[in-house]
């Protein structure tokens, strides 16, 4: 294959990645976009395999059928509720790859320090930094944030280190300096993602996405690939701006998710006193929510673990066909673990797509709600955003639940979040508890419903 065959066809493909990223922003077209990437990618790699410099196509076909094999298992195995940390797996991946590609155009052709030195760098950040992320998400650490001032003295020397040893590298080519890059950026990744806390952790994800993105780049540029560069830039473009989008959201600061997160771990626990939760039945619920003009319905990452998005979406189905209630879901741009955590699984249990709300969309409307069904959402529901300075949540803006007549809570027990912060929501005058499995309470009141 000839040079300008080459190019159009990765030219080809970029224009379908970008039709991919459009197409993937609406839950009606994410389907046709799935199929446009791979049908770019599927090109890209016939038009590299084809480049006149590559002989050997053995191990080259060893490693495609190992990651497509691990990434099919991944697709078909890995639940909903998993999602978020194989996709933190997936970032980090991406940015070792670049770790090795740096390490490979050093060592066998050692020319374009700088942009090498930068797709190491954001790259060796992409990789340890998921893999914390994946181990918070997983519960194999604490999602607390730690609360150590040391850490930032700790992130600040080995940015300096990280800094002078790329210039050093640059200038001398030292190998030694490489490897002390490597290892400090690598390091660097994990003491930067361990000061964020678990309420912040979508955002996160969004940023190393971006990073996985922006090492791509540095790449293509030491490899003079075009298409690593275009693909790079789009994958760290759309980060950055959902990462933008989420901050904005959250009426929060980049800053301060990555530092300002350690300042404080104090919750309000301690002030709801001897406040008992009201506890009621599925067969309550249901005869309000039939009863009810209208309902909102929270979803969140607890509604993810039991899986009950489906009998979800049957409960609003029931209520609006058999009792003509008018229902409404709202979501968080933060709820679950990863950005559009639960308009995935909305959209996988069918929900229309016209009864699904942001927080800018229907945050006015709980007010003029009767019942307001909480389904394993915690704190973004959770008001100490609003009232307590010393609270991780302080901030973030929250769904307004409590403004509705009548809350109903779905949740196994009265314990913290995923941030670690008591929720006096639990304690408002109208809000009743359901305590137990989502689906299983979900099940029960759809059980109701459909009494004749």
């Amino acid at each position: 294959m000839n040079n300008e065959l080459q190019t159009a066809i990765y030219l080809l493909s970029a224009c379908l990645f970008i039709l991919s990223i459009r197409s993937l922003s609406s839950p009606q077209t994410a389907r046709k976009g799935n199929l446009l990437s791979i049908i770019g990618m599927f090109l890209s790699i016939i038009a590299t395999l084809s480049m006149p410099n590559i002989h050997d196509y053995l191990w080259i076909m060893v490693a495609i059928v190992i990651g497509g094999g691990i990434g099919i298992y991944s697709a078909l195995k890995v639940k909903m509720t998993s999602l978020p940390q194989m996709v933190a797996i997936f970032n980090g991946l991406g940015g070792l790859s670049a770790v090795f590609i740096s390490l490979a155009e050093i060592t066998t052709s050692p020319e374009h320090y700088i942009e090498t030195s930068l797709g190491l760098i954001i790259g060796a950040l992409a990789f340890s930094g998921s893999m914390v992320a994946f181990a918070k998400l997983q519960g194999l650490i604490s999602p607390k944030a730690i609360n150590s001032r040391w850490l930032h003295f700790i992130n600040l020397l080995l940015a300096l280190t990280v800094i002078g040893s790329c210039v050093y590298f640059a200038l001398s080519g030292n190998l030694q300096a490489f490897y002390l890059l490597a290892a400090c950026a690598i390091i660097l990744g994990v003491t930067s993602v361990l000061p964020v806390g678990g309420a912040d952790m979508p955002v996160i994800i969004s940023v190393l996405n971006a990073y996985s993105g922006w090492a791509a780049v540095g790449i293509g540029f030491s490899m003079n690939n075009v298409l690593l560069i275009i693909v790079g830039s789009l994958v760290g473009a759309s980060g950055a701006i959902l990462s933008y989008v989420m901050v904005k959201a959250m009426n929060r600061s980049l800053k301060n998710i990555l530092f300002g997160s350690i300042h404080a771990e104090k919750s309000a626990s301690a002030q709801q006193g001897n406040q008992t939760a009201k506890s009621g039945s599925p067969t309550d619920a249901a005869f309000i929510m039939s009863n009810a003009d209208k309902v909102i319905i929270v979803p969140g990452y607890g509604m993810a673990v039991a899986q009950a998005q489906h009998i979800l979406a049957e409960m609003g189905k029931d209520l609006k066909e058999k009792y003509g209630v008018d229902v409404k879901y709202a979501i968080h741009p933060v709820a679950g673990r990863m950005p559009g955590h639960m308009n995935v699984l909305l959209a996988e249990a069918n929900v229309p797509y016209e009864e699904v709300f942001a927080l800018e969309d229907i945050n006015r409307e709980f007010p003029t709600a009767d019942v307001a069904f909480v389904i394993g959402a915690n704190d973004v529901t959770n008001p100490l955003a609003k009232t307590d300075p010393n609270s991780p949540l302080y901030g973030m803006p929250i769904l307004d639940v409590s403004k509705a007549k009548n809350v109903f809570f779905v949740k196994r027990s009265l314990n913290s979040g995923y941030a670690g912060v008591d929720n006096p929501l639990f304690y408002g005058p109208n809000t009743t508890m359901l305590y137990g499995d989502a689906k299983t309470v979900t099940e029960q009141i759809v059980s109701e419903l459909e009494k004749d």
